[in-house]
């Protein structure tokens, strides 16, 4: 069977599905959602790709509509070191 392959907004780099996390707009906030149907945007699970795709509006461009994004989110992240 063939593993979904996703990009990591934030550095590009193209990894399964399972190794990244996913987000979604939700009423215009973007919210870490790991199964839900619709567009998602991807991140690698650390905190310099997180901050990359914020700099850059990553996550608006994806997902085609205007996000806010919660502070909180960063919580998910590990550092460089893991």
């Amino acid at each position: 069977m063939a593993v979904p392959i996703r990009t990591c907004a934030g550095c590009g780099r193209k990894a399964p599905r399972i190794e990244l996390l996913r987000f979604a707009a939700v009423n215009g906030v973007l919210k870490a959602v790991p199964e839900s149907r619709g567009r998602g945007a991807y991140t690698c699970a650390l905190a310099p790709c997180f901050e990359r795709a914020l700099s850059a509006k990553s996550f608006s461009r994806a997902l085609r509509t205007a996000v806010r994004v919660d502070p909180a989110l960063r919580d998910l992240y590990t550092d460089a070191d893991g």
